[in-house]
């Protein structure tokens, strides 16, 4: 089958734009002809994959958004796709992979000025077109929270959802060797043996909390502030977050890394994973760094959390939201030394047992069974 890939943008280090190339590369792997439709693509091409970047210049995001989607009908047509799989919520699609929280929902939480204009209206319409009753979108979710959203406000049937496992890659497990890695990492980047280095990975800096962390690491007793140092990888503005850090005088102690293509040794090398997200529909990098054995803090806005928890990996902080408590939190991690021994090595033995690497396999398994269905309907 040929199977059109749907997405605005693809950069290497985004998580959705990692699970579609994953999904991508496993329905090739069965032999189907995979071509990607995107506004722009960053890095690399895997071999095999066909690229058609779409870029369109509008005055806003979503009039380009809604250009690239016009525009898509006719190219399928013109290649004779025989499925569409969009890892954003547009019109027309077989199969949407659900990595976004629930924009009606999202509404509900903001201020009445994020519920009206020209913006508001695209971004409802848009969800409206994959989750309305009357649509056949297939649903590939991550979330059980976000399926119950949509079923809410929606009244999306809930035969059309497919709650997939997470989907992680196995590279992120602790390996035999972390402690050499972590050696090797720790003086390249010139920390001393008792220096503590938090951690934060993800696009994204407003949503992922980065401002949290920084007061949290401002808030330090001076004995650990002066052995600390933040590490903030991902691909976004830091200017903001840059100047919040020299205003409270931690400039040197934080550190903007952009996106690195070495997260594993990363994991190995930090000694706590901070995300403290505003809200996160899964947060895969609260599982990376658990099954690396990096103790984590988080917030219960993740999805993800409830394995933290499970696997008595970190500390999750309840909603809502206080920066004493998660200043506290940080605090008492960095003192006791035997509970991150404890969560590190629960973390790791969670990687070793539980299955949070499926995901990519069994989302092939359900795109092309599904449009292998509708083709075979198409011919009665």
């Amino acid at each position: 089958m040929k199977l059109a890939f749907v997405l605005y943008k693809y950069f290497p280090f985004g998580g959705l734009q990692r699970d579609m190339l994953r999904i991508a590369l496993q329905c090739q792997q069965r032999g189907h002809e995979i071509h990607v439709f995107c506004l722009s693509w960053q890095g690399e091409v895997a071999a095999g994959l066909h690229i058609h970047e779409r870029p369109i210049k509008r005055l806003m995001n979503y009039q380009s958004q809604e250009a690239f989607a016009r525009r898509l009908p006719p190219q399928f047509e013109r290649l004779q796709i025989d499925g569409v799989i969009g890892f954003n919520r547009m019109p027309g699609l077989d199969l949407y992979f659900g990595a976004d929280s629930c924009f009606k929902e999202m509404r509900e939480r903001k201020g009445r000025l994020w519920r009206v204009g020209p913006r508001y209206e695209h971004f409802l319409r848009f969800e409206e077109a994959v989750f309305s009753p009357r649509a056949s979108t297939r649903l590939l979710m991550i979330s059980a929270q976000e399926i119950q959203h949509y079923i809410h406000h929606y009244h999306t049937p809930r035969s059309r959802f497919h709650l997939l496992p997470p989907g992680i890659a196995a590279d992120r497990r602790r390996p035999v060797d972390y402690a050499e890695i972590r050696t090797r990492l720790r003086a390249e980047w010139k920390l001393a043996e008792d220096d503590f280095l938090l951690l934060m990975v993800g696009s994204g800096f407003r949503t992922k909390g980065v401002d949290r962390s920084i007061h949290a690491l401002v808030a330090l007793p001076d004995a650990f502030r002066k052995r600390a140092r933040l590490f903030v990888i991902g691909q976004d503005n830091p200017r903001r977050y840059e100047k919040l850090a020299e205003r409270l005088k931690v400039a040197q102690q934080v550190q903007f890394t952009g996106g690195r293509d070495d997260i594993p040794a990363c994991l190995q090398a930090a000694d706590v994973l901070l995300h403290p997200a505003l809200f996160e529909n899964t947060g895969s990098i609260l599982l990376e760094a658990t099954v690396a054995g990096l103790p984590v803090l988080t917030t219960d806005s993740c999805a993800y959390a409830s394995h933290v928890r499970q696997a008595d990996a970190g500390v999750v902080l309840e909603s809502p939201f206080r920066q004493r408590q998660m200043n506290r939190t940080l605090q008492s991690m960095l003192a006791d030394d035997e509970a991150r021994s404890r969560w590190s090595d629960n973390g790791a033995d969670y990687g070793r047992h539980a299955d949070v690497y499926s995901m990519p396999q069994l989302a092939a398994d359900i795109i092309v069974e599904s449009i292998g269905k509708k083709l075979a309907h198409d011919l009665v």
